[in-house]
């Protein structure tokens, strides 16, 4: 009798344990996807028209969308997410990417993959400096503590020209040439958005700032419509404010 008591009392211990790591395992399922679904990521689209005639722009990309969080309802992502690193390469005579976005304070390496010297310098906007000669083979860094859009140079070759836009948030996305943005691991909260075009007024850019709120059923960025205005990159002067002296170009290097 005594032994048939054990039996049952160990057969009820074991259906409970069961029983609580069901409750314990689905709990945690559950808290799992909420985190998920709070941290999914949002779309958005731009459509660009001409300034003057108001045609469409058949290449809508490079359009910079990004939410800077207005609470503490939106965290910051996982520290490994953070731990990008970040690069613009000069190659062919190139900046590869020509344009990127980092969060302010942010380091971008500027490898040499060229065999020729390059001399990287920004002075027009945004972070200042000036990297001076430097061989192939060769890197060097620059931490873009200030807001904004930088842009980038070489004083050997005109022909290079790139953008560094640095952003007060970590939540950024880009758009493809047809205008489709997508910002990836948004948790739910209360944001300010923002966006940035390089042909584009900087008043009708500001003028596009609004708020929104993103949550679950809602991770729809409101529509954005710019009126691009043609600019020429290529048109500036070396880092002496000087024109480029067309006899240096005929050295090969």
């Amino acid at each position: 009798m005594r032994l048939k008591c054990s039996r049952i009392c160990r057969d009820l211990l074991l259906a409970f344990v069961f029983a609580l790591a069901l409750v314990v395992g689905g709990s945690a399922a559950q808290t799992a996807e909420k985190s998920d679904e709070s941290a999914q990521g949002v779309q958005g689209r731009v459509t660009l028209i001409l300034a003057k005639s108001h045609a469409p722009v058949p290449d809508a990309s490079k359009v910079v969308f990004w939410l800077v969080p207005l609470d503490g309802s939106a965290g910051l992502r996982a520290a490994g997410a953070q731990q990008h690193k970040y690069q613009m390469a000069q190659r062919n005579k190139s900046f590869q990417p020509n344009m990127l976005v980092v969060p302010v304070g942010t380091a971008v390496d500027f490898p040499n993959y060229d065999p020729w010297f390059h001399n990287v310098f920004s002075l027009y906007r945004g972070k200042r400096f000036d990297l001076g000669l430097y061989e192939a083979g060769s890197r060097k860094q620059v931490v873009f503590d200030r807001p904004g859009p930088s842009y980038i140079f070489c004083n050997i070759h005109p022909q290079m020209h790139a953008v560094v836009l640095a952003v007060d948030s970590e939540y950024f996305g880009i758009s493809d040439q047809t205008g489709r943005v997508s910002i990836a691991d948004v948790p739910s909260g209360r944001y300010d958005l923002h966006v940035w075009y390089e042909n584009a007024a900087p008043k009708s850019l500001d003028a596009l700032d609004r708020r929104v709120e993103i949550r679950d059923g809602n991770r729809v960025l409101p529509a954005v419509l710019i009126s691009a205005v043609k600019q020429d990159p290529m048109k500036h002067t070396n880092k002496y404010g000087q024109d480029y002296d067309p006899a240096d170009q005929t050295v090969i290097y």
